[in-house]
């Protein structure tokens, strides 16, 4: 469902293949859920966002648990996983880790733009439809949204701290 997260799909297959071209072995500890503000406002559940980190922490270091890895590479984006995914890489702190974020969503919609279109809708100057599809050229493919907002600042974070890759 999230489109910061879509381009991970493949990502395990191609971790296994590193790992073993470079003589390892790689295995999915486990999966978390995840969450987009942007796609549960104002569905029913949309107030679990901030509760799924601790769900996500607990995921992450239940497939950790097992006592069995020598590293750990968390796939994650956005403002809530992220924060998950850190506090369970904190909980096993002993194995080193690294975050890989997906990568940004190419560039839709310019962001002058689309606000210019949500201040007209505001107005009721334009109607849902012209709303939605300014929308959906915004947020048009995978990758982390093309704002600078959670997800964004996220990844930054992640960055400066040393635990992604410079310019990831």
């Amino acid at each position: 469902m999230l489109s910061a997260h879509q381009p991970f799909e493949t990502y395990p297959a191609l971790i296994r293949e590193a790992a073993h071209e470079a003589g390892g072995v790689a295995q999915v500890a486990g999966g978390v859920p995840a969450m987009c503000d942007g796609v549960t406002q104002g569905q029913p559940g949309m107030e679990l966002s901030l509760f799924s980190r601790d769900v996500i922490a607990m995921a992450a270091g239940i497939g950790l648990s097992h006592n069995m890895f020598d590293a750990a590479v968390y796939l994650g984006v956005c403002d809530k996983i992220v924060p998950g995914l850190a506090i369970a890489a904190l909980t096993f702190g002993h194995l080193p880790a690294v975050f890989i974020p997906a990568g940004p969503m190419t560039t839709g919609l310019p962001n002058d733009e689309k606000a210019k279109v949500r201040q007209l809708f505001a107005e009721g100057k334009v109607g849902p439809d012209e709303l939605l599809e300014a929308e959906s050229k915004s947020y048009h493919g995978p990758g982390t949204c093309t704002f600078y907002g959670t997800a964004n600042s996220n990844q930054m974070l992640m960055e400066i701290m040393g635990f992604h890759l410079p310019g990831a």
